[in-house]
């Protein structure tokens, strides 16, 4: 990774250690960082399971469901204009990141995607909503995918907004 970018991933459910989680984690946020010209990061990423993210889910969101990936901004981002991109956090520590393995495999497997792509595509998405993206209206949502695209492209990782993946 370049310069001062650390991923610390902490594998709570042992099948992501064997799915390289930590490699994945490596790639996918050195990646968003990158293409937003950030050298210096620090991110937190958790493998966990549906029962621990739907907790997580329950206590910071008030949805006691599982979902894929939640994330934990550091800090308050401020408003930005619909559609623009979010002024960059000026601080290293960018907040933390959770995500579940049944669900994640469930997804893939329906989409047809290949598990790796589509974590790594859950773990950019969820970089960019550590720094300051959203999809709250369809010209923030559109920004968002936009980034996607284009940091997934740098890994080789086919537009996951595409109808056919296989």
């Amino acid at each position: 990774m370049p310069d001062d970018i650390c991923v610390d991933t902490v594998i709570e459910d042992e099948r992501w250690g064997k799915a390289g989680l930590e490699a994945l984690a490596g790639s996918a946020v050195n990646a968003a960082l990158v293409w937003h010209d950030l050298r210096e990061a620090e991110v937190v990423v958790m493998g966990c399971n549906d029962a621990r993210i739907a907790a997580l889910n329950a206590d910071f969101r008030g949805k006691a469901r599982a979902t894929n990936v939640l994330s934990w901004p550091s800090v308050d981002h401020p408003a930005h204009e619909p559609g623009a991109r979010p002024d960059l956090p000026d601080q290293a520590e960018l907040g933390d990141i959770a995500i579940a393995w049944e669900t994640c495999r469930a997804e893939a497997e329906a989409q047809g995607k290949p598990f790796d792509h589509h974590v790594s595509h859950l773990l950019v998405h969820a970089v960019l909503h550590l720094l300051g993206y959203d999809h709250e209206n369809d010209p923030d949502a559109e920004t968002m995918e936009a980034a996607e695209r284009s940091i997934l492209q740098t890994l080789k990782i086919p537009d996951p907004y595409q109808e056919e993946m296989r």
